[in-house]
């Protein structure tokens, strides 16, 4: 059951910035309720996104401007309730997704009686067989098998809270068969489907930018981080080992990976020498950097946008969370899979949603050309591995396994209760209350998109 304490462990520690707001907006902590499922979701502010971020959703998934910002307004909003959500129902939970261009939420649950719950909160309530934590271990059981001995033709397997199943993707069906049964998964647990997928990593301080290995190669930054007063940024796990030194991309001596993990997980930490300024960006790569605001989980069939040195910006949506690839190197488990294309050079890039940093590209199949299939290391679990801080707009954000640190200046203040219109300064912004609700150590207005806007 890796995965599922994981999952609980985050939603206890480095999303309760986003738990708070999904408890106001299901109206489960005593606050007003959200409303129905079409109410106003959070507005994105018009300079909070880059125009580069926009253009590409523009050119990949057919959204003007106006649009893709009430996705994303509308993702926000459904990732905070889907956390509150996850934690109200607890055992009965089966998963949460999003669908159109308004991001309309879907929450799954094994208990008939949740519906109206789900309903409150302003999302659709589906009733299915089996909770995310059945179909979490039934996956556990089969990254275990892989763990043992990687399986031939079985390049992919995840959970799919859409069918309410696990899917196995499999070059042959057998193959695919007889994984499962040596896992011992139940066969009713379990969807067996043809694949032509090859997935390979894709190996070859700003996130997407270039940097060199010592041996040879190039990959790409995902996300400036700090370590106590020591700067770096996260990477993947397969582009290098600890000891291996980096040149960046402007062919200057940059630093050295400190920890890297792959295969299993694929992500790594790389500190870097005193020339090296960590900023809260990502390279838009000719259409203006985009600014990090925090680190906000999105759900399945958000809309995520990726930057890497070898192919620039490309964006699509997310498939499934939790997801297990194997590559000739051998298993990776607990990513996530997207539609967005990548090439070689491009691993390690950065993947955002909006603001909110997401994961570092791992591997993949196809091209941009073509079209691909890609899969990214969730962010969280490498901060927590490193107890790294991620650099943000707002000065940084705690590491999910530390206590919040002191905070900078302003009037925010924990244990106040905000009203909607309240508004606040933080870290020398100011923020307006967008939800009604009592504020916590580590809730603060740079990294609660739900509950605050910058104005």
């Amino acid at each position: 059951m890796e995965n599922t304490k994981l999952r609980r462990r985050v939603l206890a520690t480095a999303t309760a910035t986003v738990a708070v707001g999904a408890l106001a907006l299901a109206g489960l902590t005593g606050v007003a309720s959200a409303g129905p499922a079409d109410s106003a979701a959070p507005a994105v502010s018009a300079d909070s996104l880059s125009p580069g971020l926009l253009a590409a959703m523009e050119r990949d998934l057919g959204l003007d401007e106006n649009e893709a910002r009430t996705r994303i307004a509308g993702e926000y909003r459904a990732a905070a309730v889907a956390a509150g959500l996850e934690k109200s129902l607890g055992a009965s939970y089966a998963g949460a997704r999003v669908s159109g261009d308004k991001a309309d939420l879907t929450v799954s649950t094994t208990d008939a009686s949740a519906a109206a719950l789900i309903t409150k909160a302003g999302a659709r309530a589906e009733v299915v067989g089996h909770s995310l934590d059945r179909l979490e271990a039934a996956k556990d059981a089969l990254d275990k098998a892989a763990r043992s001995k990687a399986p031939k033709n079985v390049p992919v397997w995840y959970v799919d809270v859409e069918s309410n199943r696990v899917v196995v993707n499999a070059t042959d069906i057998r193959a695919g068969e007889a994984f499962a049964k040596a896992a011992g998964v139940s066969g009713g647990l379990i969807t067996v489907a043809r694949t032509t997928e090859q997935p390979r990593a894709l190996a070859d301080i700003r996130g997407g930018d270039a940097y060199y290995m010592g041996s040879g190669g190039r990959c790409s930054v995902g996300f400036s981080v700090t370590r106590g007063t020591q700067n770096g940024f996260v990477t993947a796990g397969h582009c290098g080992r600890a000891g291996t030194t980096t040149t960046g991309v402007n062919q200057q001596a940059q630093g050295s990976f400190q920890g890297s993990t792959f295969p299993g997980r694929d992500y790594a930490w790389v500190a870097t020498n005193a020339n090296w300024v960590p900023k809260p960006l990502v390279n838009g790569y000719g259409r203006g950097d985009v600014t990090v605001a925090g680190s906000t989980p999105s759900v399945v069939g958000a809309s995520v946008c990726r930057s890497g040195s070898t192919t620039g910006w490309h964006c699509g949506t997310i498939q499934q969370l939790n997801t297990s690839v194997t590559y000739p190197e051998g298993t990776i488990s607990g990513v996530t899979r997207t539609s967005v294309c990548a090439e070689p050079g491009d691993s390690g890039g950065a993947y955002i949603s909006g603001s909110q940093a997401q994961g570092v590209t791992s591997g993949g199949s196809g091209n941009c050309s073509s079209g691909g299939t890609t899969y990214f290391q969730p962010l969280l679990p490498a901060l927590q591995a490193y107890g790294l801080t991620l650099v943000t707009s707002g000065g940084g954000q705690p590491t999910p396994t530390n206590t919040p640190t002191e905070q900078p200046g302003g009037t925010w203040a924990a244990g106040t209760s905000y009203a909607i219109g309240s508004t606040v300064t933080y870290g020398g912004s100011t923020y307006r209350c967008l939800q009604a609700h009592t504020a916590q150590p580590g809730w603060t207005p740079d990294v609660v998109p739900a509950l605050w806007q910058r104005v």
